[in-house]
């Protein structure tokens, strides 16, 4: 007769002890505030999927760690959730965290740091992997300048730089032995990125040549210099990468992170893991990466639609 009866697991105990913290947590807001039904069974269905994914690594919702938080929000946009949806699940979680500390059952709160999705907040419509390389075709790279423009484009696509990152670069942050970048980016945060060998040839032969013909007798430890000798400003690649856009027949309105966009989406486009786009574009939170997610699927339903016999 006993084994007909379900055994408790650590993992259903581990459950159960989150469901009587969010009840708690649902009891007193209710008593606060007097949400509705709707309000509470949102904030309840939120902090149980939490807690049933946190059970599985043994953890109860109220020991939750940044980490696990980042983790879990990471599996969600991989499986397809919106930014809005993701929105509204850390506001129930920071709602639960702050009670949890107001009850004085921990010292801090693992949502404080985790950066709210930019809901409605708009990409400029990706380019296309042709646009890219008629983009990154258009330098006259027989002039010294063109080659240099030629570089910088090709070193903004295989890397998914910010503009600021890029014109500032130095040449003591390349290592072509290893084919790495080091770069230091928002908040000091250094990270390593990968050099493609397109890239890394473009640069070498910039620098083996063209850099010294724009430089003459100037030194600058800048690895873009301008005519001038200057380090480059964001003003002046901005023009640069607009006309550019003009002679290769872009006709889609260019940015300066024009190019990061679609380092990212064309990543996420041919199976890029979300994590990596994230470490590589230097994000600090997930949540600001899976903006991309959005443009990627778009496209891949629109090539899905034009090639696909039943598309």
């Amino acid at each position: 007769m006993g084994s007909s009866n379900k055994q408790s697991t650590p993992e259903s105990l581990t459950v159960t002890r989150s469901e009587e913290l969010v009840d708690q947590f649902l009891d007193a807001i209710w008593m606060e505030r007097g949400l509705s039904k709707n309000t509470l069974g949102a904030y309840r269905a939120d902090l149980m999927t939490l807690a049933r994914a946190l059970a599985k690594n043994g953890k109860v919702i109220d020991h939750a760690e940044k980490s696990d938080l980042l983790d879990f929000i990471a599996s969600r946009v991989e499986g397809g959730a919106k930014p809005r949806s993701t929105a509204r699940q850390l506001s129930s979680f920071r709602r639960f965290y702050r009670y949890i500390m107001r009850e004085g059952s921990r010292d801090t709160d693992p949502t404080a740091d985790i950066e709210m999705p930019r809901i409605g907040r708009s990409l400029p419509k990706s380019l296309s992997e042709d646009e890219v390389d008629s983009l990154l075709s258009a330098p006259n790279t027989d002039e010294p300048l063109g080659h240099r423009d030629r570089a910088m484009l090709e070193l903004l696509y295989a890397t998914g730089l910010r503009v600021s990152e890029l014109i500032n670069i130095k040449q003591s942050q390349i290592n072509f032995n290893q084919g790495v970048l080091r770069i230091v980016g928002k908040g000091d945060r250094e990270r390593l990125i990968p050099l493609g060998e397109e890239a890394q040839r473009w640069m070498k032969e910039f620098i083996n040549g063209p850099r010294m013909e724009i430089l003459l007798e100037r030194q600058t430890d800048y690895l873009f210099p301008t005519r001038r000798g200057d380090r480059m400003t964001r003003q002046a690649f901005w023009h640069i990468i607009k006309r550019y856009a003009e002679k290769a027949g872009v006709r889609q309105k260019m940015s300066p992170h024009s190019l990061r966009h679609a380092f990212a989406t064309h990543l996420l486009n041919r199976g890029a893991d979300l994590r990596v786009v994230q470490m590589l574009l230097g994000h600090s939170d997930l949540s600001t990466t899976q903006i991309y997610t959005h443009v990627a699927r778009e496209r891949l339903k629109e090539l899905h639609g034009e090639h696909h016999p039943r598309g």
